[in-house]
């Protein structure tokens, strides 16, 4: 049995718990995945439609919101008691910080970023993980009982395979200083629209569009072709859009149709974080920036000069 830390947000499922759930089907056929948190059995119906064949609900007054270690203990009280052969999870902040607790709770290796498993004759597994923003693959062998792993963003692919749905609810037991890291309250609310992750179009800037004010044309642009705002690590440093629109190594990895990257030199980081698009288009005033060695396309411009005349012909050919 495989069993899938399925990472949601208030009942909105984290689309990389469903690629988890399809690298844990290539193992075993019964992967079963544990839920935690408020809005937890929302999500019930998702896991089973892409092959979970029982839904396990954590439930606790505690855990309202997002609470790591308690998370951790939830899952950790399901190994226990069903003995998996491997635990899986999404890697994401949340996916490997919860994952990195369990093993230190059960004192087993912790392997992240997973982009191939191989679960060998007793009890080893083998293993190939990104490391370096994904400019280097590191093949191990994990000598344990218990696998636990996180898969790298969009390195599986999500394939649907209905599942009946089973789900059951169990109360989980804390221990003092479990719910001392937790989500207490958030500031703002979203703008709504298409999620970055899950996005075809990411329409993105960095440090070339020169302040906040220039992001209303990208904004513009995403309205237009339906697409999402996102951005490079120094735009958030500066305070010019949140770190949810962040892509990056230590943001969002997306795996949109089109990645337009508008003023972005291309640090290995942000690379990391946009690679897996289908086409990259970049527009730059440096044809020698590293971003346009990643390209399928390049401009050769000034974001301010181009992007008003890109905005004009993309409006009338929607009309």
């Amino acid at each position: 049995m495989i069993l899938v830390y399925a990472e949601h947000d208030r009942g909105e499922l984290d689309p990389v718990t469903l690629q988890a759930i399809s690298a844990a089907k290539a193992l075993d056929a019964d992967v079963q995945a544990v839920v935690v948190g408020h809005g937890a059995k929302d999500v019930a119906a998702e896991l089973a439609a892409f092959g979970a064949v029982s839904v396990h609900v954590g439930n606790h007054p505690e855990l309202l919101d997002f609470t790591p270690r308690a998370h951790a203990r939830a899952v950790n009280a399901l190994v226990t008691a069903n003995s998996p052969r491997a635990v899986i999870a999404g890697g994401t902040p949340r996916g490997n910080e919860v994952l990195g607790h369990l093993a230190a709770m059960r004192d087993e290796p912790f392997a992240s970023e997973c982009v191939s498993i191989e679960l060998a004759s007793g009890d080893t597994a083998e293993i190939v993980r990104a490391r370096w923003g994904g400019n280097l693959l590191d093949e191990a062998t994990v000598t344990s009982s218990l696998l636990i792993a996180t898969v790298q963003a969009h390195a599986f692919a999500a394939t649907s395979a209905d599942a009946p749905l089973s789900v059951s609810e169990f109360d989980v037991e804390l221990a003092d200083g479990d719910v001392l890291v937790r989500v207490e309250d958030r500031v703002g609310s979203s703008a709504g629209g298409v999620g970055l992750a899950e996005a075809k179009v990411v329409v993105s800037g960095g440090r070339g569009m020169d302040g906040p004010d220039a992001f209303v044309m990208l904004e513009e642009i995403a309205g237009v072709i339906g697409g999402a705002v996102g951005c490079s690590r120094v735009v958030t440093s500066a305070g010019w859009r949140p770190h949810a629109e962040q892509v990056g190594q230590t943001g969002t990895k997306v795996a949109p149709d089109l990645y337009l990257a508008c003023g972005i030199s291309g640090a290995t980081q942000h690379i990391a974080g946009c690679k897996s698009a289908k086409t990259l288009i970049a527009i730059n005033t440096d044809s020698q920036a590293p971003i346009m060695g990643f390209a399928d396309y390049m401009v050769v411009d000034n974001v301010h000069t181009f992007l008003p005349l890109f905005i004009e012909k993309l409006k009338a050919a929607s009309n």
